[in-house]
């Protein structure tokens, strides 16, 4: 078996025993399963709910607290014990691990998002076993990914992983709720997650977690544009995860191996930058962006709107006014301004930059229609209790 890097997302359900706190004998299983991955030679990212659940009893709540605060205060005595059973289990196997919690700002942020793949890759390359999660204790509504589903995906495509596998107490996706339907049916392979899927799947099939099926046929989706497979399923039995990998998982598989990668660069740009102005252009400049590949002129801008400096991201809006896409500019609104509708020799001659383009090619991305280019098309709102 391709030695692969592999992304595994583990929710609260599947990590606690029915009064809703966390299960040491779940989290040890789930480690034996992990090690085994590593010493066949593949690369682990865990992404781990559980904190709230680790947390709420030290705490004195009876039961698993369901205002935000008591779930922030639950989450920041949690995430330490949840580390800490992490980090015991592994270290018996001689694994080191290293925490990461993560918001949306750390995303949103160019440096920050950077930073992240810097550290993350050097946590691999030096054999540690990174565990992310989110940082629940301080996040809000504005700044959270919406569940840890969304986070394994992005994290999967930042660090160009192979394979993202999220674990989950159902053994895949089904047409209808398994639950409440006996003949409802599994989707053993699906090569892509189409809208009728979110019309299908239900809402959160536990009180512990915060996803339901929608949430991982999201990030599933999310992850297939950024170039990983997908596997939504249950795990069990310390080969799990390997039989997994080798196809014969319970669950559902979504997507083809070798898929388009996504860099970096155009990641960040689609998914995560926040515009701060918009250009809008002829259909001659569309069709350069769209079809031909090429970067954005000054010759095509018909107006500009915001006021913004070079090295923003804008959003770009055709002449009906829909948006096609974001893209990073070379110069600021003033001077784009100034030069927009000339031809380049024109532009330069009344510009301080040296570059002919106000948004180079490697600086653009298409945005499909529906996409929301304000904050990525993977910001949802937390649901309040």
């Amino acid at each position: 078996m391709k030695k692969e890097r592999v992304v595994v997302k583990i929710g609260s359900s599947s990590l606690t025993n029915p009064g809703g706190e966390l299960s040491r004998t779940k989290l040890n299983a789930y480690v034996k399963s992990i090690v085994s991955l590593q010493e066949s030679g593949h690369q682990v990212v865990l992404i781990s709910s559980g904190a709230v659940a680790a947390g709420f009893s030290g705490l004195k709540y009876p039961t698993r607290p369901v205002t935000l605060a008591g779930k922030q205060a639950a989450a920041a005595v949690g995430q330490g014990l949840l580390m800490k059973a992490y980090t015991e289990a592994f270290n018996e196997y001689g694994i080191e691990t290293g925490q990461i919690l993560l918001t949306r700002d750390n995303f949103s942020d160019k440096s920050q998002y950077q930073n992240a793949y810097s550290t993350l890759t050097e946590l691999l390359n030096r054999g540690v076993l990174p565990i992310i999660n989110e940082n629940d204790s301080i996040a809000v509504d504005e700044l959270t990914f919406g569940d840890n589903d969304m986070l394994s995906a992005l994290v999967g495509g930042l660090i160009h992983a192979d394979c993202l596998i999220i674990i989950t107490d159902i053994n895949g996706i089904y047409d209808s709720n398994p639950k409440t339907n006996s003949n409802a049916k599994r989707y053993h392979f699906l090569s892509e997650v189409h809208d009728e899927l979110f019309e299908e799947a239900g809402e959160s099939g536990s009180n512990v977690g915060t996803g339901g099926m929608k949430s991982k046929l999201q990030a599933a989706r999310t992850a297939l544009s950024l170039g990983l497979r997908a596997f939504v399923g249950m795990s069990s039995g310390p080969s799990s995860l390997m039989d997994i990998l080798a196809g014969k998982g319970d669950g559902t598989y979504i997507g083809f191996p070798g898929r388009f990668v996504l860099n970096s660069k155009k990641q960040w740009l689609r998914l995560h930058s926040l515009p701060t102005g918009e250009i809008m252009i002829d259909e001659g400049a569309k069709a350069a962006l769209l079809q031909k590949g090429k970067s954005l002129l000054p010759a095509g801008i018909i107006e500009v709107s915001g006021y913004f400096e070079s090295g923003a991201v804008v959003k770009v809006k055709d002449n009906k006014g829909q948006v096609i896409g974001k893209g990073q500019v070379n110069m600021s609104a003033s001077e784009i301004l100034q030069i927009k509708g000339k031809s380049s020799l024109e532009a330069a001659a009344m510009t301080v930059t040296q570059r002919a383009e106000v948004i180079h090619r490697d600086e653009w991305v298409h945005i499909e229609k529906g996409e929301d280019v304000n904050h990525g098309n993977y910001i949802r709102a937390r649901k309040k209790s």
